[in-house]
């Protein structure tokens, strides 16, 4: 095209979007024959960007095979009068044009004889006229950046009328309340993505989390030996608040258990993590380099700049926290510096590596997931499972494991890959509407009918949550069955602190796997396990009796799903298999099981005593004053002999306790 109409990322990223506004100016001329001699392209204000699709099922039925998907670019252009523009519109294109006031507007949306676009109804209830909105604040919209935002693509679905068509197509990115986000917060489509929470009093209702939480928050909290002498002695106390802080942000979960690690260990899994953070939030945006050669050259060079020049740092990466992180590097860098040499060369070295790994997949098309089960591991493997290597080797380095820990490469990456699946499984819908999901094509396209990865968001169709329930429940057991060596590797830690850092992750992970097993609500948000029973987890993942209690409890669940999914006609091909492993974990965590089951009776047996003696001791005590009162108000069927001897019980009592106290 001449003019071009072609935008770069880096074109988007400061919102001149020439490309855009060329052919804005070009359909504006094509529909409304507006001359292009009365579009200065520098009058145009470019807003934000909307993914947006809907079903033409309004205008050509219910299985219409005509539609809509696609992302707009939002342009304002203001001019003092209708008179100082022509409009000649195309009849092809256009049957009329109406020029109205904001009121106007608003009652022509109201008829419903009225047909709008979808998208145009949407932008006007979500930006245009709302309180504060684009026409509400004109001046401010096209003079300032106030309402701007180069950074996201919002998105959203189509009123419930315009979903369907030939296609059948369902939700794509949950609700319309959702739209906005939270996107200061994070990357891609986290956030904007509907949750699946269970209702507060169904969580209130569970007293023994509602005891777990009040447990963990007040009466045993994690300790942190943040404010020990050696962490206070050996970094930079302003820098090393910056980065406790900025690990809060980007990973609460994370934080806690990382705080309660050895004073010597502490810093060095923090550091790591924040390490690894920056290097994922430059892999995760796919909009800030103008192309991915870029990309791919910043995340090879990553540990040769941002690990050894003091002064490197990065601007317009990421979103909210995570861009914060790589802008205020240097003080992360600063801690770095004053780590242990061994620690530092472990961080440098997987952080290389791992930045390879990442590259590697940098050109590939993953809006349909992986290829196949190898790449999907491989990928895994990249970014997790060579953290479980460096942790390892941490491990060790800080003196507080034995060295053939640091030689367990198999069992480090197996549990990597645990954490990552569990992750990957539950962010399906996320990942998809990012346009970058790693569920492998060998095992969805066999349950797939349309051999596409969104085939799984209607389900409204029953074939379609039958086949989903077989492709979700087939990955869960690829997840379980690398339980055994997780359970192996956590056998072989000697630190209790280090031991309790690795545990929690893993009950989180397979607490995730058994609510996400055999849930449909995977495919239509994110599903997340409670709070309180997080905090049971947490409370409870002490030791190995404690963790394998948790993975048997766990694996009991799933295996009861599996077998009722079974009696109730549901035959899913991953059955068998499922079972098996489930079992496998039964087997190695039979043994503290029986124990922490046997205790668990003991306890409740000692605390149904306690409460059966209380409540007879209150009920004793209750009755006296009881009797006394009844002797007063009804001297009746002979009862006022026997309150008398209550009475005379109760003043001999008191006699004797008012002699005590003389004593």
């Amino acid at each position: 095209m001449n003019p071009p109409e072609v935008d770069l990322p880096k074109d988007v990223a400061d919102g001149t979007v020439i490309g855009a506004k060329y052919a804005a100016i070009r359909k504006l001329d094509h529909e409304l024959g507006i001359p292009s001699v009365q579009l200065p392209v520098e009058k145009f204000k470019f807003l934000t960007r909307l993914h947006y699709w809907a079903a033409d099922t309004v205008t050509h039925g219910k299985d219409s095979p005509w539609g809509e998907h696609e992302i707009d670019y939002v342009l304002f252009f203001v001019v003092p009068s209708k008179n100082d523009i022509t409009v000649t519109p195309n009849p092809e294109e256009v049957d009329a044009v109406k020029w109205v006031t904001k009121s106007k507007l608003l009652s022509m949306m109201a008829d419903t004889n009225l047909l709008f676009s979808p998208w145009f109804r949407i932008i006007v209830k979500k930006w245009m006229l709302c309180e504060g909105g684009w026409w509400e604040d004109l001046k401010n919209t096209m003079e300032t950046s106030v309402h701007c935002d180069y950074k996201s693509i919002l998105r959203f679905d189509p009123p419930d009328e315009h979903m369907g068509g030939k296609g059948k197509a369902g939700p794509m990115f949950s609700s319309q309340k959702n739209v906005n986000g939270d996107t200061s917060k994070k990357q891609g489509a986290y956030g904007k993505i509907k949750v699946h929470k269970e209702s507060k009093i169904s969580q209130i209702m569970r007293f023994d989390e509602v005891w777990s939480a009040v447990t963990l928050l007040y009466l045993k909290p994690l300790k942190s030996n943040l404010s020990s002498a050696y962490v206070k002695q050996t970094y930079d106390a302003s820098d090393l608040k910056f980065c406790d802080d900025i690990l809060c942000k980007v990973s609460r979960s994370f934080a806690a258990v990382i705080r309660q690690l050895p004073p010597t260990l502490l810093v060095d899994v923090m550091i790591f993590y924040l390490v690894l953070r920056a290097l994922d939030t430059i892999e995760d945006d796919m909009e800030a380099f103008e192309s991915n050669a870029i990309k791919v050259k910043h995340l090879l060079n990553f540990h040769k700049s941002a690990l050894a020049d003091s002064t490197w740092s990065m601007d317009g990466v990421g979103e909210g926290d995570e861009k914060l992180l790589l802008q205020n590097f240097p003080k992360c860098y600063s801690v770095f510096a004053a780590l242990k040499p061994e620690s530092q060369r472990v961080i440098v070295d997987i952080t290389q590596r791992m930045a390879t790994g990442m590259a590697e997949f940098v050109d590939k098309d993953l809006g349909q997931g992986t290829v196949d089960t190898k790449q999907y591991n491989r990928y895994c493997h990249f970014v997790a499972g060579l953290v479980g290597e460096g942790l390892s080797r941490l491990f060790v380095a800080s003196g507080l494991e034995s060295s053939s820990l640091g030689k367990e490469l198999h069992l480090s990456d197996q549990m990597g890959l645990f954490l990552q699946k569990t992750n990957i499984i539950r962010d399906y819908l996320e990942d998809y509407v990012d346009g970058r999901a790693f569920w492998p094509q060998s095992v969805w396209k066999k349950h797939s009918l349309s051999g596409d990865l969104g085939y799984f968001t209607d389900q409204k169709d029953k074939e379609v949550q039958r086949r989903s329930r077989m492709c979700l429940n087939e990955l869960v057991t690829d997840a379980l069955e690398l339980v055994p060596d997780c359970l192996q590797y956590l056998s072989k830690l000697q630190c209790s602190e280090i031991y309790r850092f690795c545990a929690i992750p893993q009950v989180m992970a397979i607490a995730t796997l058994e609510k996400c097993y055999d849930n449909l609500d995977v495919f239509t948000g994110v599903v997340k396990i409670r709070k309180g029973m997080s905090c049971n987890l947490i409370n409870d993942a002490v030791d190995q009796e404690g963790v394998h209690a948790i993975f048997h409890s766990l694996a009991k669940k799933v295996t009861r799903k599996a077998e009722l999914a079974n009696s109730n006609g549901f035959d899913d091909p991953s059955c068998k298999r499922t079972l098996e492993i489930c079992n496998s974990i039964c087997a190695l965590t039979n043994s503290a099981a029986r124990i922490r089951r046997n205790s668990s009776q003991l306890k409740l047996f000692s605390m149904l005593g306690l409460s059966v003696a209380l409540f007879l001791n209150h009920l004793i005590l209750a009755a006296v004053p009881l009797f006394f009162l009844v002797s007063n108000k009804f001297k009746l069927f002979g009862l006022n002999s026997t309150l008398r001897s209550a009475q005379t019980i109760l003043d001999k009592s008191g006699t004797r306790n008012e002699s005590k106290k003389k004593v």
